[in-house]
C-alpha cells in the first residue's frame, strides 16, 4: 500500500481540525451579544486562526505540487475517480472562498487586520458598500457548503473502508 507522505497527512488531518474549529467558532460566535466578554476575543482568534488556516492550505497544495502522491488505486472505478478529483477541486475552492470572504469582512473598516498580533495583514482592496454584510453572507454559505461536503468526503472515505475493503482510508491514516 503507497501512503500519503507524513507531511501531507499532517496537513491534511490539521487542516480538517481548523476546519471543524472555526465552523464551531463562528457558530458560536453569531449567538454573541455585544457585552459578553467573548465579544471581542472570538472573533480575533477566529481570523488570525482563519490566516493561518490559509497559509496552511496553501503549504499543502506546495507540498502536493512538488512531492509525490500517490494515484488512485486500481479497484476505483473511473466515475469515482472523476468524482474525488471534483470533491477536492470544490473542497480547494470552498476555502479560498472562505478565505477571501473572511479577509473582507476584516478589512471592511479600512483597517489591517492583525495575525495573532505579531503583524497585520494590510487592506488591499478598497472597501465597498456593505462590504460586510455581502462578505458575511457568503463566508457563511461557503462554510455550510464546506462542512457538507467535507461530510460526504468523510462518508466516501467510510464507504471505501467498510464497503469496498480498500485502502483509500488508510492511506491518509
Amino acid at each position: 500500500m503507497q501512503k500519503y507522505s507524513l507531511p501531507l497527512r499532517l496537513l491534511h488531518w490539521l487542516t480538517a481540525l481548523l476546519v471543524f474549529g472555526l465552523f464551531g467558532v463562528g457558530l458560536w460566535m453569531r449567538n454573541l451579544g455585544y457585552y459578553d466578554p467573548l465579544y471581542q476575543v472570538l472573533p480575533y482568534w477566529h481570523k488570525s486562526v482563519g490566516f493561518l488556516l490559509c497559509a496552511l492550505v496553501m503549504v499543502r497544495l506546495l507540498t502536493r505540487a512538488v512531492g509525490r502522491s500517490p494515484g488512485p488505486l486500481a479497484s476505483h472505478r473511473p466515475w469515482e475517480r472523476g468524482l474525488a478529483h471534483a470533491m477536492h477541486l470544490l473542497l480547494y475552492g470552498l476555502l479560498f472562498g472562505l478565505f477571501a470572504s473572511g479577509y473582507l469582512i476584516a478589512t471592511a473598516d479600512n483597517r489591517p487586520a492583525s495575525f495573532f498580533g505579531w503583524f497585520d495583514i494590510p487592506v488591499l482592496i478598497t472597501p465597498f458598500p456593505d462590504q460586510e454584510d455581502i462578505a458575511g453572507l457568503l463566508h457563511e454559505y461557503f462554510a455550510w457548503s464546506l462542512i457538507g461536503l467535507v461530510a460526504l468526503h468523510a462518508a466516501a472515505a467510510l464507504k471505501h473502508h467498510w464497503r469496498d475493503k480498500d485502502d483509500t482510508l488508510k492511506r491518509m491514516l
